[in-house]
């Protein structure tokens, strides 16, 4: 194990972030890379448990107590080598992943858990800074005995399916609607949570492994299902679950209300634009300056749509949640090791904004041009599961802006699925068995596709477990680790 008294003597460290009122005048990263020496000591922490619960905590089973024990033995490359023996892309779960791993943590049973996150992204920037992550082409033989496969979709899920089945040796061609691959790790994922360049040089590997990228086509309407099955002897569904949750309630179809999805992709791309001319952001077609904004839900993507919309100079953001304020602390009936809900406070929330728990929005008015004004929000409680509003608490919220951040309802339907001859479940995801494999043969789904709306872990587990079923349907055997059976569901009590 690592530091043996580690757990004892050395408080729990994370990396500082950038000072508020810094970060908000730019686009880069909130956090800051620890200080030498630190992320060694806070992998000492690591026990080495007998039973390690972090790896349940994860889908993709990475070693974490390895890792920590070579970190902390500043045994660096070693320790990068096991992180990619289980994750393509340990910078963007190091960045963006919630961090299940540490709520299953032994520790936090009764103590802070280790900073499994931080070390995670201190090893692969080391990495990558040290020259260690390089290209793996596959060798010619492998080459030569493989066949060509289609992925549809280059998010997480998409990319790490990719990887997985050039470096098997079969010729990989992704196919991505947007401009450029990446999907929401590029136009839904804002620059200050994970700067692009992180994205770029992951797919510059992909490129010179022998992984083909075509952009700007849609799979089902540039290209056609039956060519698709027609010259490539597999197909990875890795297309996401993109269909936005709607709030149908009456205003919802006035000017100056728009999902999630409408609002970050291009802020994302006028940040973009500005990096490439070594200007100041541009601003979006869809832009928060001088506006009251409203941000209905309390997620992740929520507070992306806060933070984009505070760097865009909104006069002022409010986050509502329909859900009550959680707790600070683990709640009795999300035990160990299960992921709790408690309060959470990310980068974006530091930096501005209100956050108002338990309502619900009931109207929303229009000014006289028959733009968004107000809305009209009621106080709810939680009873037995069921939303019930609090008679006589409505109220006024002025807002001329308003970002629909509700989740999503699943995958796109029609299109490419229905030409495939496939249909959604009622969950909005595409079937599957427990190898990813669909009812048509050689058509495998990866990812939110057939997940449903999930963590980018749960995405790279599945794009990486859908490559080896990929592999073994084209060879008859593979090699290729899988990480989770498609029936895999976080840790939880039973019965939840």
């Amino acid at each position: 194990m690592a530091d043996p008294t580690g757990f004892l003597t050395t408080p729990r460290q994370t990396a500082a972030r950038r000072p508020v009122e810094v970060r908000i005048t730019d686009w880069r990263e909130a956090h800051a890379a620890m200080r030498r020496g630190d992320a060694e000591r806070q992998a000492g922490r690591c026990m080495d448990c007998g039973i390690p619960f972090c790896h349940h905590g994860c889908p993709l089973g990475n070693l974490i107590p390895e890792w920590n024990d070579l970190v902390w033995r500043q045994q660096w490359q070693d320790a990068a080598a096991r992180l990619h023996a289980t994750n393509n892309f340990p910078e963007f779960t190091g960045l963006l992943c919630p961090a299940p791993c540490e709520s299953a943590c032994v520790l936090s049973i009764n103590a802070d858990p280790v900073t499994i996150k931080q070390v995670e992204i201190e090893i692969i920037d080391r990495a990558w800074s040290q020259g260690w992550v390089t290209s793996e082409p596959p060798a010619p033989a492998a080459r030569a005995a493989g066949q060509r496969v289609a992925v549809i979709g280059s998010g997480p899920a998409g990319l790490a399916a990719a990887q997985q089945l050039t470096r098997a040796g079969h010729a990989v061609t992704v196919y991505e609607r947007d401009d450029q691959p990446g999907g929401l790790l590029r136009y839904g994922i804002p620059e200050f949570k994970m700067e692009k360049w992180r994205l770029d040089r992951r797919l510059a590997q992909l490129r010179e492994e022998g992984t083909v990228f075509e952009c700007g086509v849609d799979a089902g309407a540039d290209i056609s299902a039956a060519t698709l099955r027609a010259d490539f002897g597999a197909i990875v569904l890795a297309g996401g679950a993109r269909v936005p949750r709607g709030l149908p309630v009456p205003g919802a179809e006035l000017a100056g209300i728009h999902q999630a999805m409408e609002y970050l992709p291009p802020a994302n791309r006028a940040v973009t634009a500005a990096r490439a001319s070594g200007g100041q952001a541009g601003e979006s077609p869809i832009s928060a300056r001088g506006r009251r904004v409203v941000i209905i839900g309390g997620g992740d993507t929520g507070a992306d749509c806060l933070g984009t919309a505070l760097r865009q100079g909104a006069a002022s953001v409010t986050q509502l949640e329909i859900m009550p304020r959680p707790p600070q602390r683990r709640p009795a009936g999300q035990p160990w090791p299960t992921y709790p809900m408690i309060f959470r406070v990310s980068a974006a929330h530091e930096e501005g904004g209100e956050r108002v728990y338990a309502v619900s929005t009931q109207e929303f008015t229009p000014d006289h041009a028959g733009r968004v004004a107000a809305l009209r929000l009621a106080e709810v409680d939680l009873v037995q599961r069921r939303i019930e509003v609090r008679q006589g608490t409505e109220r006024e919220l002025a807002c001329d802006l308003v970002l629909l951040a509700m989740g999503f309802r699943g995958a796109e339907q029609g299109g490419l699925l229905a030409d495939l001859g496939l249909s959604l479940n009622e969950r909005g995801s595409v079937p599957r068995d427990d190898a990813y494999a669909t009812a048509v043969p050689g058509v495998f789904v990866a990812g939110d596709m057939g997940r449903g709306q999930s963590l980018i872990v749960w995405a790279i587990a599945e794009g990486r477990s859908a490559a080896a079923a990929t592999d073994r349907y084209l060879s008859g055997a593979t090699t290729l680790p899988a990480a989770i059976p498609a029936s895999a569901a976080p840790l939880r009590l039973s019965g939840r």
